[in-house]
C-alpha cells in the first residue's frame, strides 16, 4: 500500500484522540471544581474571622463605655480605666491593645451603637479611617460607598483625605448620604459631579508646562485612578472620540458611559482658566453627540469641562448657570491640605447659593 492511498482522516495523532480530549476536559473541570471549593472556603473563613474581630472590638468599646458611665468621676475614671486596661491587655495579649487602639474601639461603639449598623464587608482598617470623619452624614456616605463599591483601604483613605464627599456639587442635600441602604434613589448628573477634582495621581507637577495632549495621555495611563475619582458607575469609552458631520471632523478628548445614569459623559480637558469659547464648544459637542451617537434608550448626554479655574462672571452669564447637562469643574494636580480643600469647597458652595 502506498502512502498516497492512505486517507488523511485515518491518521490520528495522540492528541486528537476523542478519549484524550474528553480526559483533558474532565481534568480541567476537576481542577476548577477543587480550586473553587478551596477559594470559597478561604473567602468564607476570612469573612467570618473579619466579622468576629469587628464584633469583638465593638463589644470591647461597649463594655468600656458602660464601665466609664458607672464611674463617679467619669473623665478622670475613664482615662484611668483605659490606661490600666491597655497595660493589662498588653502584658497578657501582647501589642495591638494600647490606649489609642482601645479609645478607637470605644469610639467605634459610640459612633455605631447598634451592631446592625456595622458593615461586616469592611475591615477594622476601613473603620479606623472612617472614625476620623467627624461629620455623621459623611461617615454614612463613606461606609456605604466603601462597602458597595468595594473600596480598598487605600482608596478609602485617599477619598477621605481629599474630602470626596464634600466635593460633590450637591453636598448640601446629597441623596447617597441620607438614604438608608437598599433604598432606590433617583440620580441626576449633578449628584456625580465634583468640584474640584484632584488628579495628584497623574504625577504632573504644577511647575511643569504641559499641554492638553500630555494631560490626556497621563489620564489614560492612570485610567483606573481617574475612574475612581470620577465616581461610581463610569466606564471608559474612548479618547479623541471622532464625530464626523457632512463638512467637519470633531474630536472629543474623553468619552465615558455611566451605567447608573444610563448616559454618556463627554470630558473636555483644558490647561487654562475656563473661557466662554470652551463652554460653547462643549455645548456643541453635546448637541452633536445627541444627534449622531446617542441611542434612544440613553438619557441626555452630559458634558464636563475640566479647567484650572473659573471666572464667576463667565459662569453666571452662560448656559452653565441653568444647564442640567453641562458642567465646568476645576482640577488640581496636587492634593492640598484639609483647610485648603474645605475653603475651596465652601467657595464653590457659596457660588451655588448666589
Amino acid at each position: 500500500m502506498s502512502l498516497n492511498s492512505i486517507h488523511p482522516q485515518k491518521i490520528r495523532r495522540g492528541g486528537d484522540n476523542p478519549s484524550n480530549t474528553t480526559h483533558m476536559e474532565l481534568k480541567k473541570t476537576f481542577f476548577t471544581e477543587i480550586r473553587d471549593t478551596l477559594l470559597n472556603a478561604r473567602r468564607k473563613t476570612y469573612a467570618f474571622a473579619n466579622r468576629e474581630m469587628l464584633s469583638a472590638y465593638w463589644n470591647v468599646g461597649r463594655r468600656i463605655t458602660e464601665e466609664e458611665q458607672n464611674g463617679k468621676k467619669r473623665a478622670t475614671y475613664g482615662a484611668f480605666l483605659v490606661r490600666e486596661l491597655a497595660a493589662r491587655l498588653t502584658t497578657t495579649l501582647g501589642k495591638g491593645f494600647d490606649e489609642r487602639e482601645l479609645r478607637r474601639m470605644r469610639q467605634f461603639f459610640q459612633y455605631f451603637p447598634i451592631w446592625g449598623s456595622v458593615r461586616p464587608e469592611l475591615t477594622w482598617t476601613h473603620y479606623r479611617f472612617i472614625l476620623r470623619v467627624e461629620d455623621a452624614k459623611a461617615r454614612s456616605y463613606y461606609i456605604k460607598e466603601a462597602a458597595t463599591a468595594n473600596w480598598s483601604t487605600r482608596v478609602l483613605e485617599r477619598n477621605i483625605n481629599s474630602q470626596y464627599y464634600h466635593r460633590l456639587l450637591s453636598t448640601h442635600d446629597h441623596p447617597h448620604a441620607t438614604s438608608p441602604p437598599g433604598d432606590t434613589v433617583r440620580l441626576e448628573p449633578k449628584d456625580l459631579i465634583k468640584d474640584p477634582y484632584f488628579l495628584e495621581f497623574l504625577g504632573i507637577t504644577t511647575h511643569e508646562d504641559f499641554s492638553e495632549n500630555e494631560l490626556e495621555k497621563a489620564i489614560i495611563n492612570k485610567l483606573q485612578q481617574f475612574l475612581l475619582e470620577l465616581g461610581k458607575g463610569f466606564a471608559f469609552v474612548g479618547r479623541q472620540y471622532h464625530i464626523r458631520t457632512e463638512t467637519k471632523n470633531f474630536y472629543i478628548d474623553l468619552v465615558f458611559y455611566n451605567f447608573l445614569l444610563k448616559c454618556f459623559f463627554l470630558v473636555d480637558l483644558k490647561t487654562t482658566e475656563l473661557t466662554h469659547q470652551d463652554i460653547g464648544q462643549m455645548d456643541m459637542y453635546i448637541r452633536l453627540f445627541e444627534n449622531l451617537k446617542k441611542l434612544p434608550r440613553d438619557n441626555p448626554t452630559v458634558g464636563i469641562i475640566l479647567c484650572t479655574g473659573k471666572d464667576e462672571t463667565i459662569v453666571k452669564y452662560s448656559v452653565l448657570q441653568e444647564s442640567k447637562q453641562l458642567f465646568a469643574s476645576k482640577y488640581r494636580l496636587y492634593l492640598p491640605d484639609e483647610k485648603e480643600i474645605i475653603d475651596e469647597i465652601n467657595e464653590e458652595r457659596n457660588r451655588l447659593h448666589l
